[in-house]
């Protein structure tokens, strides 16, 4: 890869890490296909933005659970299974053609963008019983698992919404689906890089900046920019990536 791309890179990681930092939010659905455009193989793009959802979302995932923001009994079913089917999906990728794969992607993004433009989390009037709570929580977690570590996404738009579905309030919700995808990331990176190819100087330098602008963003929270208008500016950014790549498809 050109030094271009290694700057270009490692800027929007430091800035996007930050915007969806202070959302709450892990970044590898926009990492990836931005990472494409800029000219990044997908074979190194999916890995590589799984693993900054590990660092970015980890200081996250500290944070909630210091504020005892983590729900146990429902996060673990989904995270065991989550974890054992991210690496499937991961290694399935690379037998999956290119315009298939990319075609799954502008279809995850458009569902992203819709949940981050119109999804508003309900607390359920009354809870469900633990039978229906686990097998909900690891059915969620294997779909998550497996599209996460296939398409190179955290799988937290799948997760978020079930959470809040099973009941959890929003606080807990969120500190439990970023826990799951700290986890179902690494589960995914680690299956991508067991098949070689890698770029450790990418994969390094833009680890960092994912850090940096995690902190950043954290650092940040209480600025001008509210939850709900970071969300509807990358729900937008996401249709904008998701209509390019079908554009491309097309032609």
């Amino acid at each position: 890869m050109s030094p271009v791309i290694y700057i270009v890179s490692a800027v929007l990681v430091f800035v996007f890490s930050g915007l969806l930092a202070m959302a709450g939010l892990g970044a590898a659905f926009l990492f990836v296909p931005l990472f494409y455009y800029l000219g990044v193989p997908l074979a190194e793009a999916t890995p590589t933005a799984l693993l900054l959802n590990v660092v970015s979302l980890l200081f996250a995932t500290v944070n909630y659970w210091r504020g005892k923001l983590i729900n146990w009994h429902v996060g673990l079913p989904v995270l065991i299974v989550a974890v054992i089917l991210s690496p499937l999906g991961a290694r399935l990728t690379a037998s999956v053609n290119k315009t298939v794969l990319l075609a799954m992607f502008a279809a995850f993004l458009l569902f992203a963008g819709f949940m981050m433009l119109f999804y508003k989390a309900r607390k359920r009037d009354r809870p469900l019983g633990r039978a229906v709570e686990i097998g909900t929580a690891a059915g969620v977690g294997g779909v998550a698992g497996f599209l996460g570590g296939l398409l190179g996404v955290g799988g937290g738009n799948f997760i978020l919404p079930v959470l809040n579905w099973l009941g959890l309030d929003a606080k807990l919700a969120a500190g439990t689906t970023a826990l799951v995808v700290v986890f179902s990331s690494l589960s995914g990176f680690l299956g991508h890089a067991t098949l070689g190819g890698l770029d450790a100087l990418f994969i390094g330098l833009t680890a960092v900046m994912a850090a940096a602008g995690s902190i950043a963003g954290s650092q940040l929270m209480k600025t001008k920019l509210s939850s709900m208008q970071l969300k509807r500016i990358i729900g937008v950014l996401l249709w904008g990536i998701a209509l390019k790549m079908i554009l491309d498809l097309i032609h």
